[in-house]
C-alpha cells in the first residue's frame, strides 16, 4: 500500500468510493512532463481536506459581517439566517472582512 493511503487509512479517512467523488468541481493545474494519475488524486485530496477544514459556518461568520440599512452585526445566528436564503432581503449586504 502506498505511503498516502497508510496515511489517510490510519486518520480513518480512506473511503475508495468517496475519494473520487466529491461534490465539487476543482480545476488542478500543474507541471508535469508525464501524467500521473496518483498524483492528481493525491492533490485533490489534499485540496478536498484543506476545504472541508476552511468551509464552516463558524469560520465564515468570523469573516463575514452583515450590513442592514441601520446596522451591521457580527452575530452568528443572524449571519447563518440571512445566508440560508437564495437572495439576501433588500438593503442586506453581506461583507468580506478581508
Amino acid at each position: 500500500m502506498p505511503q498516502h493511503k497508510r496515511l489517510l487509512k490510519y486518520q480513518g479517512l480512506l473511503k475508495q468510493e468517496a475519494m473520487k467523488n466529491y461534490d465539487r468541481d476543482l480545476l488542478v493545474l500543474y507541471k508535469a512532463d508525464v501524467f500521473d494519475e496518483d498524483l492528481l488524486q493525491r492533490e485533490v485530496e489534499n485540496l478536498h481536506q484543506i476545504l472541508l477544514k476552511i468551509e464552516r459556518s463558524d469560520i465564515f461568520c468570523l469573516s463575514h459581517e452583515l450590513v442592514t440599512r441601520n446596522k451591521i452585526t457580527r452575530k452568528v445566528r443572524t449571519i447563518l439566517k440571512a445566508t440560508r436564503q437564495i437572495r439576501l432581503k433588500p438593503f442586506r449586504f453581506l461583507i468580506n472582512k478581508n
